[in-house]
C-alpha cells in the first residue's frame, strides 16, 4: 500500500473516531441536561400550588411539638403540597422556623408562602402536657436518664434507639446539613453524642416516642447551627468542619461557664492546635473513662482512647456532650489571646491564663488546692 493510501486510511479512521467521540459527548451532554432540566422542573413544580383551581377547604391538625419534617409530611398526606421534602428545604432556605401547632384550614390552591404565613400565626391547639428541660453539658446517657425520669421510656430503650444504625441512617438523611459521615467513625462511642441540643422541650403527650424526642432535639440543633453556617464555612478553609465545631463547642462547654472565659479558652485550644500541642482537657478523659470523677488523676490520663486529649493531639474524635449556643459562638468568635495554658482556681473558680508552662505551674501552686 502506498504512503498516500495509508494516509487516507488514517484520515478516515481519525474522522470516524472523531464522529464517535462527538456522538458519545453529545449523548452524555443530553443526558446531563435532561437530568438538570428534570430536577429543575421537579423543584419548580413542587414550589407551585398543589392545584391552583382547587379552593376546597381541608382541616389539617398540626400537633404540638411537630418538626418541620413532620409538618411537611402532614401537608403532603393531606394533598396540600406536592412534596414534604421540598417544603422542608424551602422553609430552611427562608429561615422560617416559628411555626405553631393548631387546627388549620388549608386548600390545594395555596402557595407555599401562604401556607408558611398561616402556620406562623396559628393558635396553639392545646397546652403542653409534658415539658422536659435538658441542661447544657449533658451526655446522651444523662439525657436518657432525664427522659426516663419524666416518661415511661427506659434508659436502655432510649440508648438503643439513639445508637440504632437504621435510625442513624434515617436521621442523617433528614438532617444532611448537620449530620455528616464523620459521626459514623468507628471510634465514636455514640454517633449522635453532642447533637441533641440543650433546651426545654414541650410535648402534647405524656408518652412521646424516643424517635419523636430525638427528632425534636435534632430540629433544635439544626435551627441553632444554621444561624452560624456562614461562619462555620469560613472556618472550613482552616479545616474546621461542622462536626469539629460541635466537638470543640462541647469541650468549651465543659471547661467554663462564663461567656468571656469560653471565648478565651476556645482561643487557647486553637493556639494549642496550631502548636501541635495536646489539648489536655480533663473532661475528655472523664468521657473516655465513662464515669464521673471529682478529680482527674494522672493514671486516668493514660487511658488509651481517641477521646483522651492527654494521649492524642488534635480534637477528640467527636463531641463529649451537648452544649449551649454561646459555647458554639465562642468557638466561632474566640477572644484572641497568646495563652497556651489555663486553670480554674479551687476556691473561687476564677480562670487564670498563662503563656508559658513555668507561669502556669506557678499559678497552679498558688490557686489549686487538693
Amino acid at each position: 500500500m502506498s504512503t498516500s493510501n495509508q494516509d487516507e486510511e488514517r484520515y478516515k479512521e481519525a474522522k470516524t473516531v472523531r464522529k464517535i467521540v462527538l456522538i458519545v459527548f453529545a449523548v452524555i451532554m443530553v443526558f446531563i441536561i435532561a437530568i438538570g432540566v428534570s430536577g429543575y422542573l421537579y423543584v419548580k413544580s413542587a414550589l407551585e400550588p398543589m392545584d391552583p383551581k382547587d379552593d376546597t377547604i381541608k382541616s389539617v391538625e398540626i400537633p404540638l411539638g411537630s418538626s418541620i419534617s413532620t409538618i411537611g409530611e402532614i401537608l403532603e398526606e393531606h394533598s396540600i403540597i406536592k412534596s414534604g421534602t421540598i417544603f422542608r428545604y424551602y422553609t430552611k432556605f427562608k429561615n422560617e422556623t416559628e411555626f405553631q401547632a393548631g387546627n388549620y384550614d388549608f386548600s390545594a390552591s395555596m402557595t407555599l408562602d401562604e401556607i408558611i404565613d398561616t402556620l406562623k400565626t396559628g393558635k396553639l391547639m392545646e397546652e403542653a402536657v409534658l415539658t422536659v428541660t435538658i441542661p447544657e453539658g449533658k451526655k446522651l446517657e444523662d439525657i436518657a436518664k432525664i427522659f426516663a425520669q419524666h416518661t415511661s421510656i427506659t434508659e436502655e430503650e432510649f440508648m438503643k434507639t439513639v445508637n440504632d444504625p437504621e435510625f442513624i441512617e434515617n436521621v442523617m438523611n433528614m438532617y444532611p446539613t448537620i449530620l455528616s459521615e464523620e459521626i459514623l467513625n468507628s471510634d465514636i462511642i455514640h454517633p449522635l453524642e453532642g447533637y441533641l441540643f440543650a433546651a426545654t422541650y414541650d410535648f402534647n403527650t405524656e408518652t412521646p416516642t424516643v424517635e419523636s424526642i430525638i427528632i425534636a432535639m435534632l430540629d433544635k440543633t439544626e435551627e441553632v447551627v444554621l444561624k452560624y453556617m456562614n461562619q462555620i464555612e469560613e472556618f472550613e478553609d482552616e479545616d474546621l468542619t461542622i462536626h469539629e465545631a460541635l466537638t470543640m463547642a462541647s469541650l468549651v462547654e465543659n471547661e467554663a461557664r462564663e461567656v468571656n472565659d469560653r471565648k478565651l479558652i476556645a482561643d487557647v485550644f486553637y493556639n494549642r492546635l496550631d502548636e501541635g500541642m495536646p489539648l489536655q482537657t480533663d473532661p475528655t478523659v472523664l468521657y473516655a473513662l465513662g464515669e464521673h470523677k471529682d478529680r482527674v488523676l494522672t493514671e486516668y490520663t493514660e487511658i488509651d482512647s481517641p477521646y483522651n486529649t492527654y494521649m492524642y493531639t488534635g480534637l477528640p474524635v467527636g463531641p463529649i456532650s451537648n452544649f449551649a449556643e454561646n459555647a458554639l459562638e465562642a468557638v466561632l468568635n474566640p477572644e484572641p489571646t497568646s495563652a497556651l495554658y489555663f486553670l480554674a482556681a479551687t476556691d473561687t473558680g476564677k480562670v487564670y491564663y498563662s503563656d508559658t508552662l513555668e507561669e502556669h505551674n506557678q499559678k497552679k501552686a498558688q490557686y489549686i488546692h487538693n
